[in-house]
């Protein structure tokens, strides 16, 4: 068995791999984190292989069984008790168990009204974030490549505190081709771009209203109640009053940044 100590936003989280077909290569951008003396993690996750079959479609099955909450897909199956602090995942393969991963943590941190996984790259610029979202094929991955040398907190799931105070990002390790650096601590959230891909740059900002339905579809989870659903709505609705949304029409190359900078 392997044993993972790792940090991800402000959690503890104790990943206990007893797999045999697995490389991990995802988990690499799990880095390791040594709790203080006696601290609990905030989520143990137990990991094995051997389970479904390879990758069909994303339609995620939720079923609630006493004190469990089953979430399953072809290809992986999560069993979770009803406060998110025991946790077991079966996969199929590394792809697998990167998106259980995600459906896990997204679920995690919208039970504790801490903030959403959003579909999307970030990167740092003068001390603040930026995020970059759009519908699949729309660029977000382009304009994370496009970004360097800034530092990129995503380039496919971007991890977002969101709290009547403030919105920040922190170090998402649910990466797609670009690895996670390590990087400590959050960082103030600037802007969010809905792409576009264009001839000319042009950034046109979005009323909350228009932002709030973009982003609607860019959040990673899959509710299974009506309280998680406005639980969802409610951090939206925090993060497009204290963020600006805008339309970002770019060229394929970093001069987009001229706009935001």
């Amino acid at each position: 068995m392997r044993e993972i100590q790792t940090k991800i936003g402000d959690h503890f989280i104790q990943m206990n791999c007893e797999t045999k077909n697995l490389n991990n290569t995802f988990l690499k951008n799990f880095h390791s984190y040594i709790g203080a003396e006696n601290q609990q993690p905030d989520l143990v996750i137990k990991i094995n292989d051997g389970y479904g079959v390879s990758f069909t479609d994303y339609e995620v099955e939720i079923t609630k069984q006493q004190d469990k909450i089953f979430y399953r897909r072809a290809d992986y199956i999560i069993e979770v008790d009803l406060e998110f602090r025991m946790a077991s995942i079966s996969v199929y393969d590394e792809l697998a168990l990167k998106h259980a991963l995600m459906n896990l943590y997204s679920s995690f941190i919208v039970y504790h009204n801490w903030g959403l996984l959003i579909h999307s790259s970030c990167a740092i610029e003068n001390s603040k974030t930026h995020i970059f979202a759009g519908q699949s094929g729309a660029g977000k991955s382009t304009a994370a490549k496009l970004s360097y040398p800034r530092q990129l907190l995503s380039d496919e799931a971007t991890l977002v505190k969101i709290t009547p105070e403030g919105v920040s990002v922190f170090n998402s390790p649910f990466r797609s081709e670009l690895g996670a650096d390590r990087y400590e601590g959050n960082i103030e959230l600037a802007s969010i771009q809905i792409l576009y891909q264009a001839l000319q740059n042009k950034r046109i900002r979005l009323a909350k209203s228009d932002s709030f339905l973009h982003l609607m579809n860019k959040v990673f989870f899959w509710p299974h109640s009506q309280e998680e659903t406005k639980a969802i709505m409610s951090l939206l609705t925090m993060l497009v009053k204290n963020v600006p949304v805008y339309e970002l029409h770019f060229q394929k190359n970093n001069t987009f940044w001229e706009l935001i900078s």
